[in-house]
């Protein structure tokens, strides 16, 4: 069961990471686009933002954003196709009050001054409703197309980090790979609440001990129960050994919604196929487990995505509201 004596609240950051993330509470996102396609195909991104703000009157908290900058024939998935940070701005414009967040901003393929400068902007616009996930990467055939290393992205994954956190202060005085900031200028707009919410994916590349410090968050993977709830147990651990406050824990979800509840799950890619009596259980599974936030996917779902959010809606989020 969760620690009981969790906090009322995570640290005070922005708008998005104080509606997503609650102590002791689990809350339900989506990725983009929310439509179904297949393994090597590409979304069609039709009535995409149409589909973004239903699901915040649906009551969904949170969108998440990919960054893939090539299609990669190989891995079999062109996320969103849409630059995050341009998609971002569409966003925020066309909706009100659901989170957005990326998952994640591959940081060695960026400069990390234009990372801190486009969040900042999509934080600003959208009245504070921005997650910055980060991550060091995962397809070594982009490295090259942009004359990178694959190798050391880590090390440039944690120069970029920092550099970010700098470049949030005023008149900021850093100095790494990256970049030095001499404390002359200044990098605007500076974010809406107090810094960046920066969650990071995996330990890319770096300790687990580093993650911990540094992070706002931590993003993973779905896993067994037994396996989850000791991964999430050694993470706030080890936060609260480098002397942190509590910091929430978030998993993304494949999951394919059949029209029977009842219906038994099925083991998809990272996720399962099930009706929504198991969908439910495992949500509230997962909430004891210290899971705060889960980011379904609907690429594999058989059934419209229209039919399948209202269900969804209707059924699983008030559970989790």
């Amino acid at each position: 069961m969760l620690d009981k004596i969790q906090p009322a609240e995570f640290a005070e950051i922005n708008v998005a990471y104080n509606q997503v993330f609650r102590p002791g509470r689990l809350s339900v996102g989506l990725v983009l686009p929310l439509e179904a396609y297949g393994v090597g195909a590409e979304p069609t991104l039709q009535g995409h933002l149409e589909a973004a703000r239903r699901a915040e009157v649906l009551g969904f908290v949170a969108l998440w954003l990919r960054d893939v900058p090539f299609n990669v024939p190989s891995f079999g998935d062109a996320g969103q196709v849409f630059d995050p940070f341009v998609y971002l701005g569409a966003l925020a414009t066309a909706t009100d009050r659901i989170a957005l967040g990326t998952a994640s901003v591959i940081l060695p393929l960026r400069h990390s001054a234009h990372v801190a400068k486009a969040a900042a902007t999509a934080d600003v616009l959208s009245g504070g409703r921005l997650l910055l996930g980060v991550a060091s990467g995962d397809r070594p055939e982009e490295y090259p197309a942009m004359n990178q290393s694959f190798d050391d992205r880590g090390a440039r994954f944690r120069d970029s980090f920092e550099y970010i956190r700098a470049a949030g202060s005023a008149y900021p005085k850093h100095e790494n790979a990256q970049g030095k900031l001499s404390g002359g200028i200044d990098l605007l707009p500076k974010p809406h609440g107090a810094r960046l919410p920066m969650l990071i994916t995996g330990v890319s590349q770096q300790t687990p001990d580093w993650v911990a410090q540094n992070g706002d968050g931590w993003m993973t993977y779905p896993r067994n129960a037994a396996a989850q709830g000791q991964v999430i147990a050694d993470y706030r651990r080890r936060v609260k050994a480098a002397g942190q406050p509590e910091k929430p824990v978030m998993q993304s979800l494949y999951v394919d919604i059949l029209a029977d509840p009842a219906a038994p799950p099925r083991p998809i890619h990272l996720g399962f196929q099930s009706g929504t009596d198991f969908l439910r259980s495992y949500l509230h599974e997962i909430a004891t487990l210290g899971v705060n936030h889960v980011a379904l996917n609907l690429r594999f779902n058989q059934a419209p995505i229209d039919t399948t959010l209202e269900h969804l809606a209707d059924v699983v989020l008030p559970d989790f509201s």
